[in-house]
């Protein structure tokens, strides 16, 4: 069986992530599967997240790449919706995500949005504070090999589901 392919979106919060992944699940042309780290966080509750916020999201992060790579061993195509952040608790996180899935063909997406804008988008959104995208910027996993990058801030998100689509497939 062939394998499916495993599309992550990489960016800081409000760079258009999600967008773009309801964007690529409109089309009619190619079916995804997605794993999405807000989806996994919601496995732990509340209380653990507040207790050791890092400890839990590391390792449900870990578990949400063994689920892509199941998906992708089945034949379905999969989209991560994510970000590769640094940290303590999962470094080396880029490493282990090409470890878990180097079986599986993976495209990783860098999906760019200068961070003022990003900034606006978490005030209006209301749901993020309002310098979370700067933070996880400085967060973030360097010398990512990309495949290719999206600039939210110059096209839609359907513009973006087009490059991908143009680009990777």
């Amino acid at each position: 069986m062939e394998k499916g392919r495993i599309i992550f979106l990489n960016g800081v919060t409000s760079a258009g992530k999600t967008s773009i992944v309801e964007a690529l699940q409109e089309r009619e042309d190619i079916f995804f599967y997605v794993v999405a780290n807000d989806l996994f966080e919601e496995m732990f509750g509340e209380k653990y997240l507040r207790e050791n916020y890092w400890k839990y999201l590391s390792e449900v992060i870990i578990m949400m790449y063994h689920t892509a790579r199941l998906f992708s061993d089945m034949g379905k195509n999969v989209l991560i919706d994510g970000i590769l952040v640094e940290r303590a608790e999962i470094t080396p996180h880029y490493q282990q995500l090409r470890e878990i899935l180097k079986n599986n063909p993976l495209d990783l997406v860098e999906v760019y949005c200068p961070l003022e804008i990003c900034r606006e988008r978490n005030v209006i959104r209301g749901d993020r504070y309002e310098s979370q995208s700067e933070e996880q910027q400085e967060l973030m996993a360097k010398d990512i090999k990309y495949s290719m990058r999206v600039d939210t801030s110059m096209h839609s998100a359907d513009e973006c589901a087009d490059q991908i689509m143009k680009k990777l497939f």
